[in-house]
């Protein structure tokens, strides 16, 4: 794809942008990013362009701009403050990506790289900003090359066949195939390949012909992408093929005679063995029959024994069930353990302040606590395993912004960072408009109370973590079914106002337990709360202690608490 046709790629959307332009659009700040839905095809060694759309259109001019691969800090091109930025971009993208301008007011971007290489094969995704608001969107470039015509030669005889071997180098990808003169392929042969420095295959393969009455056999290149083919063909006379040994007639005429003998002695001791066979099968009934009455008395045993630990595993259930909504108190003690937390000075912005005894975050005196930027501090040990407890005592001001919750070892939180799980963050906090948990797309909380003190329950091996109100008991959010991965670290984030987080110390057990919120089993629904209340987020649930009714015991038992 030449360079000189990015003006016609860019205008190809425009009809499509017409048509999503809808009266009823949100605010001005508000904007979607659309990439092309079909893979970008780049010849090797030419240019290809890689667009974007803004909708609804407005200018792209004062917006930031990234064009970048899998990662963030993987920058292919960047414009910022109407100019390129050169300091992230990687290296193999130096000098040869270009921002095309001509659409840019009409919110239409897009970057021509040129020269194209095997590594530019793959996913990239193209990002706008524009003050807090930011959206992405990904296209797919498949990198095509065409190399060099086959070589075909004859390696001579093999087995009772000819060996013949096609060569080609500089393709890419390396779809090879084999024809005889009729068109038919031959699924039936070996190949090897190789890449050299700049990704380009080098492939042999070789095939065995066995049918001295093929003639022509075809090897043919084909690229599937760019659907160009080469192909090499080559006769192989008849000679070349290995000629039939004289001995071969007469040794088929001796096996056909021994095979008469073998037949006629046969069938005499075929009549000997058959009163033999017949007194054999009436004993092989006799064993049949009490193999499948063994078989009947051993499956009626099964099913009774899978019917009693049917039996038992529902009164498990059902015992457990009641002690969670009876007992959940002492079973939380029981289950969770109090984890020691403590702030690491190293992991905190220079904007916040630690405490002697690393146990409270505030700003620093010095700094301005309005700030775009999200200013966080990690605590000191990891966590890996296990289920373990902390509670955070929070002290803030109204239009303050902070965040509290576990994040991965290896994310990125300098400069601008989004927090979600995908990007490796389970936060819940206060923003500008209220309680939100960080969830794709946010999760807005409804809270009876709010928390001054907040408890944060992680099981790591399960794969949830749960806030609690420790207030009043109740339950703010929790992220089941997480998949976690690494070292997990307490965090800590200030974005705006007057704020104080404090480490609450947990010596002699915790001042207030939270109202129980367990998942439910696959097979049965258990209560999650005894009295129905304190339960005010998307991820709550109200519960009813099973009753004598329940599915969990036999008809006629009696439900009694353990």
């Amino acid at each position: 794809m030449e360079g000189g046709s990015s003006r016609p790629l860019l205008c190809r959307f425009t009809s499509l942008l017409l048509l999503l332009q809808l009266p009823m659009w949100g605010s001005a700040e508000e904007f979607l990013v659309i990439g092309p839905t079909d893979p970008i095809v780049a010849v090797l060694g030419g240019d290809t362009t890689l667009p974007c759309f803004l909708f609804p259109a407005m200018s792209a001019e004062n917006m930031e701009l990234r064009w970048f691969r899998s990662k963030f800090s993987e920058a292919v091109f960047i414009y910022q403050n109407q100019q390129e930025q050169k300091e992230e971009q990687m290296p193999q993208y130096a000098g040869r990506v270009l921002l095309v301008r001509d659409f840019l007011t009409q919110g239409q971007a897009a970057v021509r790289i040129d020269k194209v290489q095997v590594s530019d094969d793959g996913l990239y995704t193209c990002f706008f900003k524009k003050g807090g608001s930011y959206e992405e969107a990904t296209l797919v470039v498949k990198v095509a090359g065409v190399g060099s015509a086959p070589q075909v030669h004859i390696e001579g005889p093999e087995e009772d066949g000819v060996r013949v071997v096609c060569m080609a180098s500089g393709w890419f990808p390396k779809p090879v195939q084999w024809r005889d003169l009729s068109g038919e392929k031959f699924l039936a042969f070996s190949e090897a390949h190789a890449q050299d420095a700049d990704g380009l295959f080098h492939v042999e393969a070789s095939l065995v012909v066995r049918d001295s009455s093929v003639g022509n056999v075809t090897c043919s290149i084909l690229n599937p992408i760019l659907g160009q083919e080469k192909t090499k063909a080559i006769f192989i006379p008849e000679p070349f093929f290995p000629q039939a040994s004289p001995w071969k007639p007469a040794f088929a005429m001796s096996l056909t005679v021994l095979g008469l003998l073998i037949l006629g002695a046969g069938y005499f001791l075929k009549k000997e063995h058959s009163a033999k066979v017949q007194a054999q099968q009436e004993q092989e009934f006799l064993r049949l029959f009490k193999e499948e009455d063994r078989l009947t008395k051993q499956e009626a045993l099964k099913t009774r024994d899978e019917l009693q630990a049917e039996l038992d595993w529902r009164k498990k259930v059902y015992q457990a069930a009641w002690r969670r909504a009876q007992l959940y108190a002492d079973w939380r003690k029981e289950q969770f353990q109090i984890c020691s937390v403590t702030l690491n000075p190293r992991s905190a912005h220079p904007n916040l302040s630690i405490s002697q005894e690393k146990t409270s975050v505030t700003w620093k005196d010095i700094c301005e606590k309005q700030n775009d930027d999200r200013c966080s501090v990690l605590g000191l040990k990891g966590i890996s395993s296990g289920r373990c407890y902390w509670e955070v005592e929070i002290r803030y001001e109204d239009k303050s912004e902070w965040a509290v919750g576990v994040c991965r070892e290896d994310v990125d939180r300098n400069d601008w960072f989004r927090e979600c799980p995908d990007k490796g963050f389970w936060v819940v906090g206060w923003f500008e408009e209220g309680y939100c948990a960080c969830t794709t797309p946010q999760t807005w909380l409804s809270l009876r109370q709010a928390p001054c003190r907040m408890g944060i329950f992680l099981d790591y091996d399960g794969g949830d973590i749960s806030f609690y109100n420790m207030t009043d008991g109740s339950h703010i959010f929790s992220f089941s079914e997480a998949s976690f991965s690494g070292t997990l670290f307490p965090y800590f984030m200030f974005k705006s106002g007057d704020i104080s987080l404090t480490i609450c110390s947990m010596v002699g057990g915790p001042k207030g337990l939270p109202v129980p919120f367990n998942k439910a089993p696959s097979t049965l629904n258990e209560p999650v709360s005894p009295s129905g209340e304190g339960l005010s987020s998307a991820s709550g649930g109200d519960g009813v202690l099973p009753g004598p009714e329940s599915p969990l015991l036999p008809q006629g038992s009696k439900a009694v608490p353990p």
